[in-house]
Formats: C-alpha cells, sequence, structure tokens
C-alpha cells in the first residue's frame, strides 16, 4: 500500500473509532469519508461494507472483551469471575458505546453470528450455573437478567458526562449485592424473569 493510501486508511479507522465511540456504529459512511477528510470512493475501496470498518476499529478491543468472558468463565472462584465480568462490561458500555453495540451485534453481517452470539451465551451460562452452584450468586439469576443490566446500564449515558461513570459504578455495585446470596434467606423471590437474548438488546439500539 502507498503511504498516501495508508495514511487514508489510518485516518478513515481512527475518525471512525471517535464516531462510533460517541454516536455508535450506525454513523452513515459518508459522515465518516467527511469527517477523515476523504471522498466516499475511497473509504469504500478501503472499507466495501460498514461491517468491514466496524471490524477493523473493533478487533482488538472485542478480541480483549472475549478473554475477559474466557477469564470469568474459568475462574477458579466463580463468583468472582461473575463479578469481575459485570464490572468490566458495564465500564466498557459507558466509556464507548461503539463497541458496546458491535460486541452485543457480533458482526451480524458476519455468516458465523448466530453461532459467535449462541458461544457467547453459552459461557455467560456456565459462569452464572458454576456461581450459582458454590453458592454465592442467588439461585433465581436468570441469563436474561444481563440484557436487564445492559439496558438499566446504559441508560446512564444519558446522564452528565462527568457523573455517568461514577453512577455506573455505583449501580454495579447496587446490583451485585442483590445478585449476592449473602442475606439471601430474608430476600423476597423475583418476579418471573424475562425472556429476553442479546439480539433484543441489538434490536433496541436500531430503534433508538
Amino acid at each position: 500500500m502507498r503511504s498516501d493510501a495508508a495514511r487514508n486508511r489510518a485516518r478513515i479507522v481512527e475518525t471512525a473509532r471517535e464516531l462510533f465511540r460517541t454516536r455508535g456504529i450506525d454513523v452513515p459512511m459518508n459522515t465518516i469519508a467527511r469527517h477523515a477528510g476523504v471522498g466516499v470512493a475511497t473509504l469504500f475501496r478501503r472499507f466495501p461494507t460498514r461491517d468491514a470498518l466496524v471490524i477493523e476499529v473493533f478487533a482488538e478491543q472485542i478480541a480483549r472483551c472475549q478473554v475477559v468472558l474466557d477469564d470469568a468463565v474459568d475462574d477458579p472462584d466463580p463468583w468472582h469471575g461473575f463479578c469481575r465480568l459485570i464490572e468490566f462490561t458495564c465500564a466498557e458500555q459507558l466509556k464507548d458505546r461503539g463497541l458496546t453495540e458491535a460486541f452485543l451485534a457480533l458482526f451480524a453481517g458476519e455468516i458465523d453470528y448466530e453461532k459467535r452470539r449462541r458461544d457467547v451465551e453459552t459461557a455467560f451460562k456456565k459462569l452464572v450455573h458454576r456461581a450459582q452452584e458454590a453458592g454465592r450468586l442467588r439461585p433465581d439469576f436468570d441469563y436474561g437478567d444481563l440484557v436487564m443490566v445492559l439496558l438499566a446500564n446504559g441508560g446512564l449515558r444519558n446522564a452528565p458526562p462527568e457523573h455517568a461513570e461514577d453512577l455506573s459504578r455505583r449501580f454495579v455495585v447496587y446490583l451485585l449485592q442483590t445478585f449476592s446470596t449473602e442475606g439471601g434467606a430474608e430476600r423476597e423471590p423475583l418476579p418471573p424473569a424475562s425472556p429476553l437474548g442479546l439480539h433484543h438488546v441489538q434490536r433496541q439500539g436500531e430503534d433508538a
């Protein structure tokens, strides 16, 4: 790749990363091209589809999210792994709207989209089961509660920017205390769980 072409590519990726972070991954491609100072044709020569650009922008971060999930599932202390995963996911969601959307969508344009989503769901269910077997996670916690957490925490992005992260950290502590079995004998049973999955969060983002 010629040096000018390489510079254009790098500028497109950095511009897309910033726009995805603040606006989400549905930013129009022509908007990205304009902010990057390149023509739309140049952008599409480098990245023929939006999915190709999203993958390039978030590949490293998505890999890091996968490592955190794998480490949580393999943690000898499943409650510690569960807490770390919830804390990490909520913190990343507040910092980067685009990353969360990319991770939840799991690059829907890829052929193996359904398999990748099922793999994430299966891994989280395994972690939940281990934490419940260890007696640390309340037995009525349901996999769909993860979606509730993401939807609720995502709403904190609407708070004043200087307060959003502090609010999120406090919110997560409240949640984890509620999910814990400590003091659980005195707690009222939860209402039935909602049958939501990660694809529902993706749809909610698309409708916003």
